[in-house]
C-alpha cells in the first residue's frame, strides 16, 4: 500500500519556566505558598453503641475512618478585597475526601461602618486544583467557605494547591459608594483529610478493600509483564494461575440493594508502555459493574473508566470485549499510568449471589496477543527504563490489536491479482519497441513491468523476491525512466546523443525514486523531464542538420523579400512533423497519460487496488500509443536538411 500523505518537518522547543523553590510562585517568583502539614495519628473514632456510625454535616464516619487534622503555619490570615493567599496540601494515601472549613471571621476596618453591612457583601472564595496553581477562572473545585466548607471527594494522590480570595460581590454587582468601608478580612481555617484504615474503603469506609501484589510472569520476554494476586494477612495468596476467586473477597452486606468491594494495585515504574487486562468470569449472568481510577478512590461519581457486561465508557484508551452471554467482563486499559490504581466492583449482596466468579488483572505487552493477526513488537526508550509494545498487523487486518479486518481473504486474492496482473500491459510497448528494433526501450519496458509486478507481489504480502525498499525503488525508477524514454524516442538523434540524454535522465529519476518515490508531484516532474528531453533531442537533431548546410557570410535584411521564404520554411517544417507522427495516436497517448494522472490522484486506502491497477494499464498504454505514432519516421521523413536549404538559398548574395 502506497501512502502519499503530506509529510511535515518541524522543530519543537519546550521551555518550562518555574521558581527555584516550591514555596514561591508568580511571574517574578515573589509570591509565597504556605505548606499545610497534617498529623499522621490524629484519629477520631465515634462512640456509639449501635451501628458504629455518626452523622456529620457532610459525610458519615465509621470507626474504620482516620481523620487527619491539618494545620496552617499561620494561625490567622488577613486579606484585602481581591487579594489571594496560596497553600498546598500533599495527599499521600488514598483518601475518601478532604475538607476546608473557614472559622473566626474578623473584619479589620479602616473606616467606620456597620459590620453587618460589611459582612453582607463579603465572600471568602476557595479554589482547589490538582498539581497546578488555581485561579479564579481556572480550578477543579471551588466553594464559598464563608458560607459552607469546600469538600473534595475521592481526591487524587499528590499535591493539591489551594487559593483563597476575598471577594466583594456588592462592588461587582452595584455601583461603588464613595463612603463604602475599606479594610481586610481576617480568618482562620481548618483542614481535614479523611482516610480509611487498613482493609476498608469507600466514602463511608464500610466496604472491604484488598491490596493486590504484583507477580512477575515466568518465561516472559519483557520484565514488565506480570499479574496481580490478593494479599491476606501480609502474605501472598498461593495460586498457581493468574486469576483468583472473587466470592470470598466480596463485601458481605445484606442490608442494601448493592455492595462495593475495592482492589488496589500499583503499576511499577517503566510499565506504562504495557496494557492492563482486567477480566471477570462467572458461571451465570454477571450483574457486576467495575469502576477504575488512577491515584484515587473510584466510585460511581468519581472514576476514569467504567465497564459492565454489556458496555463501557471512556473512549479510545479502553478496549472492552463484550460477551454475548453476559457472563464475562473483559477489557483492556491501554498504556495505563504508573502509580496506584483502584478498582471498585459494584455487586449484588452476597445473599443474592451464588455463582462462582473469578477475577484476573494482568500487565501484558499487546492486547489480545494481536488477535493472532500480527506480531507483538517491543521498543525501549532512550533511558532504557520504559518499554513500549505495539502490534505489527498483517496485510488483511489493522487496529492497535489487529482485530479490524481491512479486507477479506477472497478480496485480498482479487486485489493481488489485479495489482500484479495489470503490469502485463507493459507487453504492449515492449513488443512494439522490439518490432522497431529499439532494443534499449524494449529492455526498459520489460524490466519496468517485471519489477512492478514483483514489487506489488511483495506489497500485498504474496512473495518478496528482494527487500521491500529495493523493489519499491526499482518499480518507481524504471517507471520514471520508461516515461522519459518514450518522449526521447520521439526524436531522431544518434545513439551517442541518446545515451547522453538517458544517462542524465537516469541520474535525475533515480534521485526522485530514492528521496520521494510516492509523492504526487513526481508524476508532473517526470512528464516535465520527458518533455525537456524531447526538446533537447529535437535541438540536437536540427542543429546537426544545420551544421551540414552552407553558412553565408552576408545576410539579406530585406524582410519583404525574406518573408515568403520564411513562410515556405515554416510550412515545410509542419509537413515534416505531420509526416513524422501519426497524430491520432499522439492524441490518444496524451489522453491515456491524463487518465494515468487522474488514477494516481484518486488513489485512497479502500480503492487503492482499483486505481493503481488502472494506472499501470493507462501509463503503459500511453507509451504504446506514443511509440506507435513514431513508427513511420525513419522510412517516410524527407531529409531534415531540406528545411535549411531554403534559408541557405535566401542568404546567398544577390547579383545585378
Amino acid at each position: 500500500m502506497i501512502n502519499r500523505g503530506h509529510a511535515y518537518m518541524f522543530r519543537t522547543n519546550i521551555i518550562v519556566q518555574g521558581c527555584s523553590s516550591s514555596a514561591i510562585w508568580g511571574q517574578y517568583c515573589n509570591q509565597s505558598i504556605d505548606m499545610v502539614t497534617c498529623s499522621q495519628s490524629s484519629t477520631d473514632k465515634p462512640n456509639t453503641t449501635e451501628g458504629k456510625e455518626l452523622a456529620s454535616n457532610s459525610s458519615i464516619f465509621t470507626e474504620a475512618e482516620n481523620i487527619m487534622k491539618c494545620t496552617n503555619p499561620i494561625e490567622s490570615s488577613c486579606l484585602g478585597y481581591g487579594e489571594f493567599s496560596f497553600y498546598f496540601l500533599d495527599v499521600v494515601n488514598v483518601a475518601s475526601q478532604f475538607t476546608i472549613i473557614a472559622t473566626d471571621f474578623k473584619f479589620n476596618q479602616t473606616s467606620s461602618a456597620n459590620s453587618s453591612v460589611v459582612f453582607n457583601g463579603i465572600h471568602l472564595m476557595c479554589y482547589a486544583r490538582y498539581n497546578a496553581m488555581p485561579l479564579s477562572t481556572l480550578y477543579d473545585y471551588s466553594a464559598d467557605i464563608s458560607r459552607s466548607p469546600l469538600i473534595v471527594k475521592s481526591p487524587r494522590i499528590g499535591r493539591w494547591y489551594i487559593a483563597i480570595q476575598v471577594v466583594n460581590r456588592k462592588r461587582e454587582d452595584t455601583v461603588i459608594e464613595e463612603n463604602y468601608p475599606e479594610g481586610n478580612m481576617c480568618f482562620s481555617f481548618e483542614w481535614k483529610v479523611h482516610e480509611c484504615l487498613s482493609g476498608k474503603a469507600g466514602l463511608n469506609c464500610s466496604w472491604e478493600a484488598h491490596m493486590l501484589q504484583r507477580v512477575p510472569r515466568r518465561g516472559s520476554n519483557t520484565p514488565s509483564e506480570s499479574y496481580y494476586l490478593p494479599i491476606h494477612e501480609g502474605a501472598l495468596v498461593e495460586i498457581d494461575h493468574d486469576d483468583f476467586p472473587l466470592d470470598g473477597l466480596l463485601t458481605n452486606s445484606s442490608s442494601q440493594d448493592s455492595a462495593w468491594t475495592y482492589f488496589f494495585l500499583d503499576i511499577s515504574q517503566g510499565a506504562a508502555g504495557a496494557n492492563m487486562h482486567v477480566q471477570l468470569v462467572s458461571e451465570a449472568k454477571l450483574t457486576y459493574e467495575v469502576y477504575s481510577k488512577h491515584s484515587g478512590l473510584a466510585s460511581s461519581d468519581y472514576w476514569d473508566y467504567y465497564v459492565n457486561s454489556r458496555s463501557s465508557i471512556n473512549g479510545s484508551t479502553i478496549l472492552a470485549l463484550n460477551d454475548s452471554s453476559e457472563r464475562k467482563i473483559n477489557f483492556y486499559i491501554l498504556y495505563p499510568k504508573e502509580g496506584l490504581w483502584s478498582f471498585a466492583v459494584k455487586h449484588p449482596p452476597l445473599t443474592h449471589h451464588k455463582q462462582q466468579t473469578t477475577m484476573s488483572i494482568n500487565i501484558v505487552g499487546c492486547p489480545k496477543h494481536c488477535s493472532s493477526h500480527g506480531q507483538c513488537h517491543y521498543a525501549v526508550d532512550e533511558s532504557g527504563g520504559t518499554f513500549y509494545s505495539y502490534c505489527a498487523c498483517d496485510r488483511d487486518h489493522g487496529g492497535f490489536d489487529c482485530s479490524n479486518e481491512l479486507v477479506s481473504h477472497s478480496g485480498h486474492v482479487w486485489q493481488s491479482i489485479f495489482l500484479i496482473a495489470s503490469n502485463a500491459a507493459a507487453v504492449l510497448p515492449a513488443f512494439l519497441a522490439l518490432r522497431q528494433k529499439a532494443f534499449a526501450e524494449w529492455v526498459l519496458f520489460t524490466s519496468s513491468g517485471i519489477s512492478s509486478g514483483l514489487y506489488h507481489a511483495c506489497d500485498v504480502g504474496t512473495w518478496c523476491a528482494l527487500s521491500f525498499h529495493v523493489l519499491q525503488f526499482m518499480d518507481f525508477w524504471l517507471s520514471f525512466m520508461a516515461v522519459v524514454s518514450t518522449f526521447v524516442y520521439m526524436a531522431t538523434i544518434s545513439e551517442t546523443s541518446k545515451r547522453a540524454i538517458h544517462t542524465a535522465v537516469a541520474i535525475i529519476t533515480a534521485l526522485l525514486a530514492e528521496t520521494g518515490a510516492t509523492k504526487s508531484r513526481n508524476i508532473g516532474l517526470v512528464i516535465a523531464i520527458g518533455t525537456l528531453g524531447l526538446f533537447v533531442a529535437w535541438l540536437l537533431e536540427f542543429s546537426t542538420s544545420y551544421r551540414q548546410t552552407y553558412c553565408p557570410q552576408q545576410w539579406n535584411l530585406n524582410m519583404n523579400e525574406r518573408w515568403p521564404n520564411i513562410k515556405r520554411w515554416f510550412w515545410n517544417l509542419i509537413n515534416i512533423l505531420n509526416k513524422r507522427f501519426r497524430w491520432r495516436f499522439v492524441f490518444l497517448g496524451f489522453i491515456m497519460l491524463a487518465f494515468a494522472a487522474t488514477s494516481w490522484t484518486l488513489e485512497a486506502n479502500k480503492t487503492y487496488w482499483i486505481w493503481h491497477s488502472l494506472w499501470h494499464i493507462t501509463i503503459y498504454t500511453s507509451s504504446f500509443f506514443f511509440l506507435w505514432s513514431t513508427s513511420v519516421k525513419r522510412s517516410d521523413d524527407p531529409p531534415p536538411v531540406a528545411v535549411y536549404e531554403l534559408t541557405r538559398q535566401d542568404s546567398l548574395p544577390r547579383t545585378e
